[in-house]
């Protein structure tokens, strides 16, 4: 990343244990986010708001990461989320929606996946007839709005990322299946020693 290791902290060092405790090394995103581990807290409840309740289920929220982080160009988030996609629908599918192609998801995934292409990149592009295509794939008024302010959530967070240089850890990036690596052929490339 761009900027200095944060200093120590009880924020840092809280979210650097839990990083460990969780994937045995801390991301490269929490070392960058730790400059100001107050509004990571923030950004994460945010996060958990949004999703307390709401009607978007697990494929849902996945393909809404990766169709924004593709959309966007973001290799971190599209090699984590990814990653999970493949878990969902297979590997092909998921390097398939990394690169543009939403035809293998069923039609609701589709859906919100153009839908979250054309909010990462040109919100003023969405139409009418966009939402009415979002409710005849059985999506409410209220999902339509969770699933349009989860896209702007994670834009936040992955313009901060990519803007002050966070790279895709190493261990992330081995750990995604092959095609799936191949599909993110964009953004900052991973970094090329193994995080600690």
């Amino acid at each position: 990343m761009f900027l200095a290791e944060p200093p120590a902290s009880a924020g840092r060092d809280a979210a650097y244990q839990a990083d460990r405790d969780d994937s045995g090394y801390v991301d490269n995103l929490t070392r960058l986010w730790t400059w100001r581990p107050d509004v990571l807290d923030a950004y994460l409840a945010l996060r958990a708001q949004l999703q307390q309740g709401w009607e978007l289920d697990e494929l849902d929220r996945a393909v809404l990461v990766v169709a924004t982080a593709s959309a966007r160009k973001d290799s971190y988030c599209s090699l984590a989320w990814g990653n999970t996609l493949a878990g969902l629908v297979g590997e092909e599918a998921a390097a398939q929606v990394l690169t543009g192609r939403f035809d293998p998801l069923p039609p609701r995934q589709a859906a919100l996946a153009a839908w979250a292409s054309a909010v990462a990149t040109d919100p003023n592009s969405t139409r009418a007839a966009d939402v009415d295509g979002l409710r005849a794939c059985g999506l409410s008024d209220q999902a339509i709005f969770e699933a349009t302010a989860f896209v702007a959530v994670r834009l936040m967070f992955a313009s901060i990322n990519d803007a002050l240089g966070a790279e895709p850890d190493l261990q992330l990036a081995q750990r995604v299946p092959g095609s799936v690596r191949a599909a993110v052929h964009y953004g900052r490339p991973p970094a090329t020693t193994p995080s600690e």
